[in-house]
């Protein structure tokens, strides 16, 4: 009944209302079709096409634990993380699980400040490791503290990285094995889409549209066994579910880089790294300088398109990109 009133009610601009009808209907068939990209990325659902709002100096911060929590708890420390966050003005997500906490905010530096100091007052997340860089306007559109089953989705129940996990390899130990040209598999367990916009050195790539189908298409690779073998990530939590998984499937030389891409990036910048590093807020693409980039990501598919994509005819925001040519929602 609302939109035929809605209808009615713009009549009056001087359109045919039978073209009224149709680019109503046109509109809700396409917002309907976008509704699983809706549910993976919630921030399209306003503001689709910019991607920066009011200019302002905040601190991000992003970190994560493996850990077990109580269930019986998960809710309690959830209300007060929310009224927490809320209070300091921040914006971003924290998931809960039973196997840990993942979060993602940024606020005010001194409020950031703030706030990693009153965490840490709860022994379980005093030993937080805090991923930060400065950026000039806010990344997210709202606060949202969550309880889920996992901290980051794998769908591998006994994978328990808080009990078992590979070692971790520091972003100065790692830059130094690739500076010394060491033999070693260098293994991106980040989806297709991101590893796109770029890659560390002879990093071998599994082709995987999303994590949960890492452990099928690992099974499907072969490696040699006595290679080590470092995974990483953008922060490290896929790469710690992916090395435990790892060892629980017989591998033996595995280990993580410790903080992934973005504590590199912070040591050393893009040295052994190709590309730019996709990020899932508002800027879409950091640099080696933790910079934002110029890649856009396309909201009918919702892949990356970098600067060199934009250019191309197929590049029709918000309609096409070059990895949706035809215009149609791939899944």
């Amino acid at each position: 009944m609302m939109p035929y009133l809605a209808l009615l009610s713009i009549s009056s601009s001087g359109r045919c209302p039978g073209t009224l009808v149709v680019d109503f209907l046109r509109g809700f068939v396409t917002f309907t079709l976008r509704i699983p990209a809706i549910r993976r990325h919630p921030a399209l659902l306003t503001q689709p096409y910019q991607k920066k709002s009011i200019p302002m100096q905040l601190r991000y911060i992003c970190a994560y634990k493996f850990i077990d929590l109580p269930v019986t708890e998960l809710y309690e420390i959830r209300d007060k993380l929310q009224e927490t966050c809320i209070g300091f003005g921040f914006r971003g997500t924290i998931l809960l699980a039973e196997e840990g906490i993942n979060l993602t905010v940024s606020g005010e530096a001194e409020a950031v400040g703030q706030f990693t100091s009153w965490l840490s007052d709860d022994p379980r997340f005093a030993d937080l490791d805090y991923k930060c860089c400065d950026i000039g306007f806010q990344p997210f559109r709202r606060m949202l503290v969550k309880v889920k089953k996992e901290i980051i989705a794998f769908g591998v129940p006994d994978v328990l990285p808080a009990r078992k996990t590979a070692p971790y390899l520091s972003v100065e130990a790692f830059k130094q094995w690739l500076d010394e040209g060491r033999e070693l598999t260098v293994l991106d367990t980040r989806n297709n889409y991101e590893t796109a916009l770029g890659v560390f050195d002879e990093a071998e790539t599994l082709n995987i549209q999303t994590f949960r189908e890492f452990p099928t298409a690992l099974a499907a690779r072969t490696f040699d066994a006595d290679r080590p073998i470092v995974t990483y990530c953008t922060g490290g939590i896929r790469c710690e579910k992916a090395s435990a998984l790892m060892l629980s499937r017989g591998f033996r030389n595995v280990y993580q880089l410790e903080g992934g891409i973005l504590r590199y990036f912070e040591m050393f910048g893009d040295t052994h790294y190709n590309g730019e590093c996709f990020v899932f807020d508002r800027r879409v693409a950091i640099d080696g300088s933790l910079a934002e980039t110029a890649a856009a990501q396309c909201f009918n598919c919702i892949h990356p398109v970098s600067v060199e994509e934009q250019r191309e005819p197929s590049y029709q925001p918000p309609n096409s990109c070059p990895h949706c040519v035809d215009g149609k929602w791939k899944s």
